[in-house]
């Protein structure tokens, strides 16, 4: 069976889904793999490297399996065979048109952004592999744009105080900002709703911010907070947020809005010069003033909104999410042959839609359609 590689059409996009080592595997056990021309080319993955890897390169066709990083529009759901597998970051309760348009078409649909936060699925976990690509690159995007030392410097014209930047979200991508802030030579504190984030963020280096507001869940997750409950974590945070020189927002919920936790109110007691870099804004942002793909000023304060913030690093975020792939794909197919193993509970949790029936249960009822769950499938 044939897998196709298309070029990624989103503006700003740099990834692929596939790199030519994946490919390279792939084809070992069995695939064919089409890659559009030029589809790795962001990535610097030239069309040489996937023929030399076993591709063919060339214009897209209708293949049994289609990999993307981002989710298809309704004219690219068009071109895809009926009944085929598709695998990328749907996102679907955003792209319900789209899924749709795929369940019109009776396409297996795996979004990545389902995915258990398990264990086992650790390898598949490109939601974390991306947040990796994304906290390193808020922690440089505030390092160049701010206009002061990062680390204590004395040297013959003076002493220079050392950064204090402010973490806020201790997931993946915010244990990655602190490393990364805290390489750099800054004094830095964090702070999440989770109890256990503390351990954490001490770990990579922080001091971690306890406000007495805490928000845990089972499997270590965060739950949402109640109105009360955000009113008193933005109360607390105003002194945290005016102490920074620098915010790094990481709080992104897959397929919903970013909670808000930069208010204006926070904002107008931060010191000119102050940096508020949003890795959220993509999601709406944590920050309110936050516009995703603009640098605005807020008073002497800069809201910096990232948009799409894997994309900084194609080549690493790629090579991460094609590894990713692999893993996952095992389960929906081997030795070149598409099999979904419908009775493991990755796939179950993955799997938006199959043979026209939706199987994730938000999607349904956004779709406003019955919801079969894989587990009672035969």
């Amino acid at each position: 069976m044939r897998i196709l590689v298309p070029r990624e059409t989103r503006p700003g996009e740099t990834r692929v889904s596939l790199s030519p080592d994946a490919v390279k595997a792939l084809v070992a056990e069995g695939w064919q793999v089409l890659v559009e021309s030029g589809a790795g080319a962001l990535s610097n993955y030239l069309d040489e490297a996937y023929r030399d890897a076993g591709a063919t390169v060339g214009s897209p066709d209708a293949s049994d399996v289609t990999i993307r990083v981002n989710p298809p529009t309704v004219a690219e759901v068009a071109a895809l065979r009926e009944g085929s597998l598709h695998l990328s970051f749907l996102s679907p309760l955003l792209a319900t048109d789209v899924v749709a348009a795929l369940v019109a078409k009776n396409i297996t649909v795996v979004s990545f952004d389902l995915v258990p936060r398990s264990t086992r699925a650790q390898y598949m976990d490109a939601l974390s592999s991306q947040a990796t690509v994304s906290g390193y690159r808020a922690a440089l995007v505030a390092a160049a744009e701010f206009d002061r030392f990062f680390p204590l410097l004395t040297t013959a014209a003076g002493t220079i105080r050392p950064a204090r930047v402010l973490i806020m979200g201790v997931g993946v991508a915010g244990l990655q900002a602190i490393a990364t802030t805290k390489r750099l030579g800054a004094k830095v504190r964090a702070y999440d709703v989770r109890s256990a984030a503390k351990e954490e963020a001490e770990s990579a280096g922080a001091v971690f911010v306890q406000l007495g507001v805490t928000a845990d869940a089972a499997g270590g997750y965060a739950r949402e907070l109640t109105e009360d409950e955000k009113a008193a974590q933005q109360a607390a945070l105003v002194d945290e947020v005016a102490a920074a020189d620098i915010v790094i927002t990481t709080a992104a919920v897959p397929g919903r809005k970013s909670p808000i936790l930069v208010t204006r109110a926070m904002l107008d007691k931060m010191r000119p010069g102050s940096l508020v870099v949003d890795m959220a804004a993509d999601g709406g942002g944590n920050c309110e003033a936050t516009v995703a793909g603009q640098s605005i000023d807020v008073n002497g304060v800069r809201v910096i909104g990232m948009a799409n913030p894997p994309a900084a690093m194609g080549s690493s975020a790629s090579s991460m999410y094609a590894n990713n792939v692999l893993k996952l794909l095992a389960l929906y197919g081997q030795k070149g042959e598409v099999a979904p193993a419908w009775d493991d509970d990755i796939v179950r949790g993955a799997t938006v839609t199959s043979n026209g029936i939706v199987h994730h249960g938000a999607t349904a009822e956004a779709l406003g359609v019955a919801c079969e769950p894989l587990g009672e499938k035969e």
